[in-house]
């Protein structure tokens, strides 16, 4: 912006929040995802058992975690005993974002889709982050060029 002139923000909603839950498969690079209207454990047991559908043939599906609380609450437990030891975590020492592969997928999205994006509804921007994880997905690498691929499909939908 040149000094003097004022550009209008447009944002989605009253500070709405949704949030995206995910997982990396450290071989391929594939990302599984869910999203959820509150970070929760509900929103993690629902992240594993889309992992677990994803990979049926896993005998042991094993999760980097950082040490948020939702990854051993008491509800979480209850839902990984359910699954027979299929499921086994293992968590990251505390701030250490570094450690994790999957904050460098989190910070690609926030910055090639939900920074500074221009939609005016949530349901928008949502869809602009599964199209652009799904491209993602498809190219299996984190790349700028997403961006234009994501704007284009959204448009055609």
């Amino acid at each position: 912006m040149l000094p003097g002139q004022r550009r209008e923000v447009v944002t989605p909603g009253n500070n709405r929040k949704q949030y995206v839950a995910g997982a990396l498969e450290a071989r391929t690079g594939r990302l599984t995802w869910v999203k959820g209207q509150r970070k929760t454990s509900a929103l993690f047991i629902d992240l594993v058992r889309a992992v677990v559908a994803a990979y049926p043939k896993a005998k042991h599906l094993h999760f980097i975690l950082d040490n948020a609380a939702t990854h051993s609450s008491k509800v979480t437990q209850k839902a990984l005993a359910a699954l027979d030891g299929r499921v086994v975590l293992h968590l990251l020492p505390p701030y250490c974002p570094e450690g994790n592969r999957i904050e460098r997928v989190w910070w690609d999205v926030h910055a090639n889709v939900t920074r500074n994006h221009r939609c005016k509804k949530m349901e928008a921007l949502m869809r602009e982050v599964d199209l652009y994880l799904e491209a993602r997905n498809a190219q299996a690498t984190p790349s700028p060029v997403l961006r234009a691929v994501t704007a284009r499909r959204a448009a055609a939908a």
